[in-house]
Parts: structure tokens; sequence; C-alpha cells
């Protein structure tokens, strides 16, 4: 089976094989691999990607409904020498460790800057809800985000 779709702003053809074989094994055979695979059951944030703005768990979302739609993978936001200001505030307040949730945990902060410029905590925590981080204790990261809010308003 063949869908159109837009990957980080390019328009792809994909052969998936079949409407509800998981994005996330689509993304990762077509070399998009910042999307992890953790518990393939949606419920630890590794593997989120962008459909049209709004974070989803990519081991649970069937490839087949992307058809036309915008996917953001982490390889659509920045590059090792440019990059994001949301992955630049992640970097600046130690929010990364191991780096395995941080590809997610980066996704859902677009997610909901684009809706919410200036988050307040209990806003940051219900976004960042469906995110395990077995590292950080989530301090670093709800700082990394309320950097980001700050630099892309231009603040920091």
């Amino acid at each position: 089976m063949k869908i159109e779709t837009f990957i980080n702003e390019e328009k792809k053809k994909l052969n998936i094989k079949g409407y509800t074989e998981p994005l996330l094994d689509v993304l990762r055979r077509h070399g998009y691999i910042g999307a992890k695979e953790g518990c393939r059951q949606g419920q630890c944030g590794a593997c989120v990607v962008l459909i049209n703005g709004l974070a989803v768990n990519s081991c649970i979302y069937p490839a087949g409904r992307t058809s036309g739609k915008k996917i953001t993978t982490i390889e659509g936001l920045g590059k090792p020498n440019n990059l994001d200001k949301i992955q630049q505030a992640y970097l600046e307040t130690g929010a990364v460790q191991c780096g395995y949730c941080t590809p997610g945990m980066v996704l859902s902060t677009k997610s909901l800057l684009d809706k919410n410029p200036m988050p307040k905590d209990e806003e940051i925590k219900l976004a960042l809800d469906g995110n395990l981080c077995r590292c950080t204790g989530y301090v670093k990261i709800i700082d990394a985000v309320k950097l980001a809010a700050k630099k892309l308003q231009g603040k920091k």
C-alpha cells in the first residue's frame, strides 16, 4: 500500500504494509530514526512525532491515517550545528541525560508552545504527562520548557 504525506515539510510517497502498520515502523524504515521504540503501547512517549502539530505516539498511530497530513519528526526541527530554540533550551538546562526520551519530550514541548507560548507549570506537566524520563526527575525538563518559551518570545 502507498500513501502520500509530508515529512518535515517534504512531500513523500511511502510504502506501508497496511493501513494499521504503526507509523513508528514506517518512519524508522524510511530513515527517520529519532523516534524511539519504547513500550509499543503509547505509554512512554519515546516515539512522539507531530501530526499536523499535535503530539502523537507513533507506535500506536496507524500509518494509513497520515495520508495527506504533515508529520514532523525530531529530524525536522534542528541540526547539530543549528539547533532549534527548544533543543537549545534542553541542552542549556541539563534536561538531556541519556537522551532516549529527549526527541519525544522536545516534540511534545513544541506542540505545547505552538498552542500556548507562555505555559504555567501545571500546563507544562499536563502537556508532558505522556512522556516518561527515567533519568532527570523532570525538574530540568520543566525548566527547559520555560526557557524555550522565553527564547521563542525573544526574551532570552
